[in-house]
């Protein structure tokens, strides 16, 4: 699993005006280094981290980032991001899973939920791989989760964006047909924006043509994160 180390990001920001090196943080556990966020603004740094990754072509981190709760709390919901992940990862190894702050980005691609050349319509791999996230999104049900389709470059910007916003609702409605909490759920489209491969080949192509989940703690589990960071 890639571990993305956003907060330490955050502290070699603030390391300019006295604070700790980000080397440290990269050291840290889940727990300190949400205690080091919130040392220092953790909620005030992830929006603005939120706010950079997003208009830089990291839409789902930037979802990701800009909620963050920090300190000791962010710590807690991160453990807790742990366990979902490596079951994410156990249930569907085709997909990649990272765990970034206090959330997960999860990218299903061309080895898991991948669209057909102007399609919507989830395949019937993409169907069966879906399933097997229903279990994991069951077990961790205080969270959120955000999802963006995307597109390869093939098409205009206007196809491409009502494209993508068909493709992320697609993956929603059949979760949610599955008995997920359609509350739970938030889609948009990003159409061919944010790219992981080269648009100029077929492969390329295939692999643009996927979906993206923020996956974040929701109200009930930052209320229990804070009921057992006030109990250490």
């Amino acid at each position: 699993m890639k571990n993305i180390r956003i907060f330490a990001l955050a502290i070699a920001f603030v390391g300019s005006i006295g604070f700790t090196s980000c080397e440290a943080v990269k050291n840290t556990n889940n727990t300190q280094r949400g205690a080091a966020a919130g040392a220092v603004g953790g909620a005030v740094i992830g929006g603005i981290l939120g706010n950079n990754l997003g208009k830089g072509g990291n839409t789902a981190l930037g979802a990701i980032i800009g909620g963050a709760v920090g300190g000791t709390v962010g710590g807690v919901i991160g453990n807790r991001m742990d366990k979902q992940a490596q079951k994410i990862e156990t249930a569907l190894p085709g997909a990649e899973v990272e765990r970034v702050g206090e959330g997960i980005k999860l990218t299903l691609g061309e080895n898991s939920v991948n669209f057909d050349l102007n399609k919507a319509s989830l395949t019937a791999k993409a169907k069966a791989n879906l399933d097997k996230l229903v279990s994991v999104f069951n077990e961790y049900p205080d969270t959120n989760i955000q999802i963006f389709g995307y597109t390869d470059s093939s098409g205009s910007d206007e196809y491409n964006l009502k494209l993508s916003e068909q493709r992320a609702a697609s993956v929603q409605q059949y979760l949610s047909t599955k008995g997920l909490t359609s509350g739970r759920f938030v889609t948009a489209g990003k159409g061919e924006a944010d790219p992981i491969a080269t648009n100029d080949t077929p492969e390329g192509r295939a692999k643009n043509r996927r979906v993206e989940f923020a996956i974040t703690a929701n109200e009930k589990m930052v209320q229990d994160a804070q009921k057992e960071a006030g109990k250490q």
